[in-house]
Parts: C-alpha cells; structure tokens; sequence
C-alpha cells in the first residue's frame, strides 16, 4: 500500500508531504496506480521548483519507495498561495484515487 502523508502547519498550511510504499495494485512496471502518483509527484515538484524556483527540499530513496516534498519557509503571498493550491489539489486527487483504491492508497494528515 501506497500511503501519502500531508504535513500541516497551524492555520491548516500544507507544508509538504511524503508517499511512501508500493500500492500492490499490479506488477512492477504494469502498475497503474504507481504512475499516477508517480506522475502526480512529479508534476507538483517540477512546478513548484522548476516552474516558481522555489527551493522546496526533495528527498527520494528508491529502495524504500519513498518520495518527499517540503516547502520552504518565507514564501511571498503568490507564491504561497499557488504552492498550496497546488498541494491541495494533489490531497485531492489522492483522496480520489483512495476512494477508487481503497486496498492499495491512503492519505493522511499529519501536524
């Protein structure tokens, strides 16, 4: 199972988030579900440091099946408020691939 973990701050700010593990939904390389999040991940971090050049720290380790983001601190009112529109539409659509995969992906919450 795939479990994705978002990372709040006080006043609800989504700081980042990590997705750890493999859903299980099919083989390596013909699972479905682990390219949509992958694709997913990959989409949110190239915006947010390619498209805004944020520095939003990024750790992957392959053998654990783990990816993480987190935002920097001191982002500018644009840049803080496309970040967590960003966030919140990727906890979105996680939460929908949960309610279809609900054996193979789970979003949580966490402070």
């Amino acid at each position: 199972m795939t479990r994705i973990t978002f990372f709040t701050a006080e006043g609800g700010r989504i700081t980042g988030f990590e997705a750890k593990g493999h859903s299980g939904y099919a083989e390596a390389g013909e699972d479905i579900l682990c390219a949509s999040i992958g694709a997913a991940v990959s989409l949110v971090e190239a915006t947010v440091n390619d498209v805004l050049g944020l520095a939003a720290a990024v750790r992957t380790d392959a053998d654990r099946a783990l990816v993480s983001l987190r935002l920097p601190g001191g982002l500018g009112p644009v840049a803080e408020s496309t970040c967590q529109s960003l966030l919140t539409g990727l906890m979105l659509y996680f939460t929908m691939l949960h309610d279809e995969y609900p054996d193979n992906i789970e979003v949580l919450e966490a402070d």
